[in-house]
């Protein structure tokens, strides 16, 4: 079956998240942009679009829909170490591995590019601002994981689901996806309970507290951040370890 082809602007989330990072040549989009359109995959809500234990064979880039990193423990308890957002991908460096440690599950219907190793690797070497861009997003990804670690071993559970929510805010802004404070919130509250180690009666009890407060509006899966500075001051979240205020 052929894949389906690029539709308009698809893959603008992509080169506004690595422009946040590293300014992109002509030449690098031109080539993403064509490595995306030989790749093109979909994925229903539910779907893992790779498994913990699966051979790496390439990266995939997501180019719309919401996923999730999580580990599983034997007896069926979830983490989610990570939540995949347009734009992102799973990651650069991957492919250097022999199996995946961790398993990508949709939360939507997700559209991504499943970039074989050898056509990754010829599209590193394409363009040096692409390389970087893709290098820096591997090192941000890191810098991510290393909040999650402070958010769930320090944090209490209102700073915990402020600064998701921040975050969130944060990552979805340079691609284009907050519209007037509000953004697309696909995320169940058992969602949020995975991701912060919270139980979901704390987690429907903060959400319930930050609404409250007038910070937020969660209605029909869009969140509306109210009031952010107020929000990232109750979270006590800096946006610097997203790294989005590039150097060159």
């Amino acid at each position: 079956m052929h894949p389906p082809m690029l539709e308009g602007n698809l893959a603008q989330p992509v080169i506004r998240r690595l422009n946040a990072l590293r300014q992109l040549s002509d030449r690098g989009i031109a080539l993403l942009q064509q490595a995306i359109q030989d790749g093109l995959q979909r994925a229903r809500a539910g779907e893992d679009i790779v498994s913990e234990g699966d051979p790496v064979d390439g990266v995939r880039i997501i180019l719309s829909g919401w996923l999730c990193r999580y580990k599983t423990l034997e007896d069926g308890r979830r983490q989610i170490v990570n939540f995949v957002l347009p734009g992102d991908s799973c990651d650069a460096c991957v492919y250097l591995l022999s199996v995946m440690d961790h398993s990508i599950g949709a939360l939507t219907p997700v559209t991504y590019a499943e970039i074989e190793r050898a056509a990754f690797e010829k599209l590193l070497a394409g363009d040096r601002s692409l390389a970087e861009a893709l290098w820096c997003e591997t090192m941000v990804n890191s810098a991510i994981q290393r909040e999650w670690t402070v958010n769930i071993g320090r944090r209490i559970a209102l700073e915990r689901i402020a600064h998701l929510l921040c975050e969130l805010h944060e990552r979805l802004l340079p691609v284009g996806m907050i519209e007037d404070g509000s953004c697309l919130f696909p995320i169940t509250q058992m969602d949020l309970a995975d991701a912060t180690g919270l139980s979901v009666v704390h987690v429907n009890r903060t959400l319930q507290e930050l609404r409250g407060a007038g910070l937020i509006v969660l209605r029909d899966r869009t969140l509306t951040i109210t009031d952010l500075k107020v929000l990232q001051g109750t979270a006590l979240f800096s946006a610097d370890y997203l790294h989005t205020k590039r150097r060159g």
